[in-house]
């Protein structure tokens, strides 16, 4: 394919944003090359500046769950934006919408947008230190949470021992509230909790981690959080940006019969446009302002726009009863395609999946932590990642991503996919 719109337009972008891109994954730094610059997209398909059409596994990082374009988003958007963009103001749209994900979700009374994932994550977490009096968190290595300097620590030199920050403008008074646990190692947590006794306000945890790849909990992983936070008075917070309303209705609590304290939304939840949400039972969003002392607060939050396609959104799933079995037996399709046609060229690699997350890890062995995927061999993601390029498909410019299956897909598409994917397993 060629891409010489895209890259006069990432040199001009370069003069006048950082490195090109307003958030860093999108200059394929990880895979190297040129980011494509998107022009349109329908459905299932992303067309480039240069009009390529790609297959999109990314689907804008996961909201597109029902396709690119979704005609009643789309709709919901228009009407609305006719009679004004923002008030700043109360509307009638956000309390529609927070009574139908209310509804839909397991354990909540409330719920509060923000105006991404990062703000309500920060939010969650500061709302779990004002409930509980606490300082401390535990996050897991690999699970990404925003850009809030909290959750910019890498791990420390042991199991029990402080985070250090990992990006420069993080303090260390900052890194040392936050530890570092093993995804899928109930025992790391537990030295954690035993080490900090009466310290540690919360856990927080993407419950499937997409962001080192689909990484699903193993051996009741979940309900055994659930268990250590109840013994230590302590919160479990399920981010859930990534697989709230897409792995089902009422996301990872509903899908592993588990109940997280404070769960944060985005992506999914606002049909495509920038929102974020924390939820909570009464007593815990209770403490927040107006009603408690713990503060938040954002000019734009509950934008009538986002609002319109958020609630068109959640409405669409709500509708569709069939919907999720649809997305997991799309993804297993794919993942049987994908697996016998790297199998049939001896490609060493593993996949995992979670309903519509899917990941193709180059790893001989299973990938159950951050640990275990930064060992997959990334020369071979980049020749594969450029060649699903070349031939039309659109995946993660990073091997420590997931994909992100849309209703839209047609078995065609993933036909057209999987031989994709057995010719580049040939020069692998």
């Amino acid at each position: 394919m060629l891409y010489k719109r895209s890259s006069a337009l990432f040199k001009n972008a370069e003069n006048v944003i950082p490195g090109g891109v307003n958030s860093p994954v999108r200059a394929f730094k990880a895979v190297g090359g040129t980011p494509i610059f998107a022009k349109s997209a329908k459905g299932a398909y992303v067309y480039d500046e240069d009009d390529n059409r790609y297959i999109d596994y990314i689907n804008s990082w996961g909201p597109m769950l029902l396709g690119h374009a979704f005609e009643p988003v789309v709709k919901a958007v228009i009407e609305k934006a006719k009679n004004g963009t923002s008030f700043g103001m109360p509307t009638e749209i956000e309390t529609k919408i927070a009574e139908l994900a209310v509804s839909m979700v397991p354990n909540v009374d409330k719920i509060r947008f923000v105006n991404s994932g990062t703000e309500a994550c920060m939010s969650a977490v500061r709302l779990a230190r004002g409930f509980t009096g606490k300082e401390k968190i535990i996050k897991f290595a690999g699970c990404y949470h925003g850009h809030s300097d909290a959750f910019l620590i890498q791990a420390g030199s042991g199991a029990v021992t402080f985070g250090s920050p990992n990006s420069p403008g993080v303090t260390k008074g900052t890194a040392k509230d936050t530890l570092l646990a093993r995804f899928n190692d109930i025992d790391n947590v537990k030295a954690l909790l035993e080490a900090n006794k009466n310290e540690i306000a919360c856990i927080i945890i993407e419950p499937v981690a997409g962001n080192m790849g689909c990484i699903p909990p193993k051996d009741d992983f979940l309900q055994k959080l659930r268990r250590l936070c109840d013994a230590h008075n302590a919160l479990l917070i399920f981010d859930e940006v990534m697989t709230g309303f897409r792995l089902a209705k009422g996301g990872v609590q509903e899908l592993y019969n588990v109940d997280a304290d404070i769960i944060c939304f985005g992506k999914v939840i606002g049909g495509g446009l920038p929102v974020g949400a924390f939820a909570a039972r009464n007593e815990i969003m209770n403490h927040l302002a107006p009603l408690g002392n713990v503060y938040q607060a954002g000019t734009l939050s509950g934008n009538p726009l986002a609002m319109a396609a958020g609630l068109a959104m959640l409405t669409a799933i709500e509708n569709d009863a069939a919907l999720f079995q649809r997305l997991a037996d799309k993804t297993e399709y794919l993942h049987k395609g994908c697996e016998a046609a790297l199998n049939k060229h001896n490609v060493t690699h593993t996949i995992n999946r979670e309903g519509s997350m899917i990941s193709i890890h180059f790893h001989e062995d299973h990938v159950v932590d951050f640990e275990s995927a930064a060992n997959g061999n990334n020369e071979t993601f980049k020749t594969f990642f450029h060649g699903m390029l070349n031939e039309g498909i659109y995946i993660a410019p990073s091997a420590f991503e997931t994909w992100f299956i849309t209703d839209a897909l047609t078995y065609k598409d993933l036909d057209e996919t999987i031989k994709v994917v057995e010719k580049i397993a040939q020069t692998l």
